[in-house]
């Protein structure tokens, strides 16, 4: 018999994911933003159809938190369904989004599915016309935070079966740049004899290992423009001698971050040329939510940047043109780096107390500074509650803000 097995391997669907910080943006186009995380996870589907796979791993997080919307978990369902018409089978893991005590109104999936139930690493057996293929191991946060190691509980049952494949929803104990869940060390994975590590939780792909695999496919749709890029799955097919993975985009909007320069002596007019041309640079066959970074090459402000009305008009003229395409391209937000502002810690290496200063910036946190405004009776009414892209966006500015001021008092 031909031993080797295809399957689709993704995390992170974040199903309603609710996009904080970008009600500002057109209705049609926010609305577009709302559906897209459940637009991914129809194309994954049409992938796993197409390719014939034997079965999809969901490795964490399917929804974006614990409550788990009955909009959410029905389209999941539904998309169940399709995939048993189509004899595919599916195997999931919750994270510690979506842990399972967060949820006391589950709706059944078909039996095509399985779950792993509970955080004690267990294992399910995948046959393949009658015969045992392969054996599934994985576990499920029952609530929001795991963080001992789950490695140790791994261990290989029954070898005459030829492919084992674990599934976790952790990251790397020495990775500072998230909320460390499950935290194992990759000598750990890869020395325990498995044949396909299944990653999520960490949202930018990564192959931290190629014999064998270990695996992050990242999440199936960008939420944030720290989130840039094809966002998807991976294809894999898997032989007793080979393995091959393939990665393919299934996102329905791209997040980007385009840079353009202004010089001396140009004005706003040519100013508009130079961006509507970018943009056009920009049109794939995908929507686009642009980030854009104008950087000003003068050595002083150029000429139109204290006029925060007239460059904001233009930033509306320019998404006109092409707010209403079919793939469309939408600046959402904007920020001007003039040639003499230092924005970088480094900068400051031999200037003590700016550098102190930019450390304390760079790890404090605003929420202290901004309880006042948010408990104001007024002011509270008019303000929504700010994502952690937001805040971080309101610190970096800041920061600018503070720096360039005493960097001017050093000229005077």
């Amino acid at each position: 018999m031909n031993k080797n097995l295809t399957f689709i391997h993704a995390a992170d669907l974040h199903l309603d994911s609710p996009f904080k910080g970008l009600a500002n943006i057109p209705e049609r186009i926010f609305s577009d933003v709302l559906k897209s995380t459940f637009v991914a996870l129809d194309n994954l589907i049409t992938v796993a159809v197409e390719r014939d796979v034997d079965f999809i791993l969901l490795a964490g997080d399917l929804f974006d938190n614990e409550r788990k919307s009955l909009k959410a978990q029905i389209h999941l369902r539904n998309a169940f369904e399709r995939l048993k018409h189509h004899n595919i089978n599916v195997y999931l893991s919750y994270g510690n989004h979506d842990f399972i005590n967060g949820n006391a109104h589950q709706i059944k999936y078909p039996d095509n599915v399985y779950c792993f139930p509970d955080e004690n690493v267990s294992h399910v057996v995948y046959k393949k016309n009658d015969h045992p293929m392969a054996k599934i191991y994985g576990f499920s946060y029952e609530n929001q935070a795991i963080k001992i190691n789950k490695t140790p509980e791994f261990k290989l049952a029954d070898e005459t079966i030829p492919f084992h494949i674990a599934m976790l929803h952790g990251s790397l104990a020495s990775n500072t740049d998230h909320d460390t869940y499950a935290p194992f060390q990759l000598s750990e994975l890869t020395s325990k004899g498995f044949d396909y590590w299944a990653l999520g939780h960490i949202h930018q792909r990564d192959i931290l290992s190629q014999s064998p695999p270990v695996v992050y496919p990242g999440n199936t749709q960008g939420r944030h423009r720290k989130e840039s890029g094809a966002k998807g799955c991976y294809y894999v097919k898997l032989s007793e001698t080979n393995v091959d993975l393939s990665f393919i985009p299934l996102q329905s909007i791209l997040f980007n971050t385009v840079k353009v320069a202004i010089f001396d002596n140009q004005d706003i007019n040519q100013f508009e040329l130079i961006l509507k041309t970018e943009m056009e640079k920009q049109l794939t066959n995908s929507p686009q939510l642009i980030y854009l970074i104008i950087e000003n090459k003068n050595e002083e402000d150029f000429s139109f940047s204290n006029d925060a009305g007239l460059l904001d008009d233009l930033i509306e003229v320019v998404n006109d043109l092409f707010k209403d395409q079919k793939n469309w391209l939408y600046i959402y937000r904007y920020t001007v780096l003039n040639k003499r502002q230092k924005t970088s810690q480094d900068s400051f290496e031999h200037d003590y107390f700016i550098g102190e200063l930019a450390t304390q910036l760079t790890h404090s946190s605003i929420d202290d500074y901004l309880n006042d405004l948010y408990q104001h009776r007024q002011a509270r009414k008019y303000l929504n509650n700010l994502s952690l892209e937001s805040k971080e966006d309101i610190r970096n500015e800041a920061y600018v803000l503070l720096v360039n001021g005493l960097l001017d008092g050093q000229r005077e």
